[in-house]
């Protein structure tokens, strides 16, 4: 199984915004719609879709927060293709992408603290609790660099 991230563009938008997580999921999920609309009215987004083999699979997005510190703020695997490791490999293109960026420092994440895969699924990734947002809705993880 070959896994990419590639670019979301005309050719392929429309299978991305179908792509979606499992009922007892949605809740934690943001729809890959409105990211994209999100992502195409402010500046610092990054927009990638998931792909296994020749098939769009997932979503990803994070944005630049300062220039040093990029927050992945969308990452889900489409209910159909979960359990399969695409969701590890995309995950691993990700970091390894902004890692690139020669003035990160912080890579961030958050989650809800109530889902049950979450935290054990990102930390094995090396992000590291720090605390809830301002809302106190979401933990915040991040990976130092």
């Amino acid at each position: 199984m070959n896994i990419s991230l590639e670019e979301i563009d005309k050719a392929n938008y429309e299978s991305v915004c179908d792509l979606d997580v499992a009922d007892s999921q949605e809740e934690y999920v943001a729809c890959n719609m409105w990211s994209l609309v999100e992502s195409f009215y402010n500046t610092g987004y990054t927009c990638r879709a998931i792909y296994s083999d020749n098939l769009p699979v997932g979503f990803l997005m994070w944005v630049q927060e300062s220039p040093y510190k990029i927050s992945i703020w969308r990452f889900m695997v489409d209910k159909s293709y979960q359990n399969k490791g695409i969701g590890r490999k995309a995950l691993t293109q990700a970091i390894d992408a902004i890692k690139q960026s020669p003035t990160v420092k912080e890579i961030e994440i958050c989650y809800d603290p109530k889902n049950p895969v979450a935290k054990e699924f990102y930390s094995s990734f090396g992000f590291q609790e720090v605390g809830l947002d301002e809302e106190d809705d979401d933990m915040l993880a991040i990976i130092r660099l």
